[in-house]
């Protein structure tokens, strides 16, 4: 894709797809054959048994994986992204995120900015930490955060490029009622703009949800 053509703050056409989509992780299996598409404007949940493989699904959809059997095709204003460009395209958010404890909240995310190229790092650093209720805690380090705030931090970091593609894993861990009425706004507010989809078995999070995909493996990786 040419980066110039699009720029991931405007773009608001975008589509997931797969077709037969399966992954495993040696004998145990991590998803079973799974088929659907997703056009946006659109909040879609994945739920499924622990170990049916929503976190997989997201890090094949992310980039972050190779499918080891199907497709899992994103589409962005009518172009095909390949999974080495969706980094530019696709905001993600999961439970293993880590940052580094020793910086500040703001420095992580000016480090995260700096990093992907984008034009005015301090904005969008503070406009992320708005959108999600930190920017009191901005000069705080990262050491000192509850594990409700980190999880805040985390969705920051996947707003940070303002993509048209978000995928949240467990987006609700951690967060007191605040937090979620906050988790609930955004992700209406990136629904507006583009393409979300949820991994979780919480019923909060997936009520939130317009369609639904359910992984039916037995789940906890179970052999072939």
């Amino acid at each position: 894709m040419n980066a110039a053509l699009v720029s991931p703050a405007t773009v608001t056409a975008a589509a997931l797809e797969t077709r037969e989509l399966a992954h495993r992780y040696g004998r145990r299996v991590a998803i079973e054959p799974v088929s659907f598409r997703l056009d946006a404007p659109v909040i879609a949940a994945v739920t499924g048994p622990n170990g049916s493989g929503k976190t997989t699904l997201l890090k094949i959809a992310a980039g972050l994986l190779r499918a080891g059997r199907g497709t899992c095709a994103l589409a962005v204003a009518g172009r095909d992204v390949p999974p080495s460009e969706r980094r530019r395209w696709v905001g993600y958010a999961g439970p293993a995120l880590s940052f580094y404890e020793e910086l500040s909240v703001s420095e992580n995310l000016t480090f995260v900015a700096e990093t992907r190229g984008l034009e005015a790092p301090a904005r969008a650093v503070g406009e992320a930490l708005e959108r999600v209720g930190l920017a009191a805690r901005a000069a705080d380090r990262v050491a000192a955060l509850s594990s409700g705030m980190v999880q805040r931090l985390r969705l920051a970091f996947a707003l940070l490029h303002r993509p048209p593609v978000l995928l949240l894993d467990e987006p609700g861990s951690h967060l007191d009622d605040e937090g979620r009425a906050m988790l609930a706004r955004v992700i209406g507010e990136e629904r507006r703009a583009g393409l979300v989809l949820i991994a979780t078995n919480d019923e909060r999070e997936w009520r939130l949800a317009e369609q639904r995909i359910e992984l039916r493996g037995r789940g906890l990786g179970h052999p072939a």
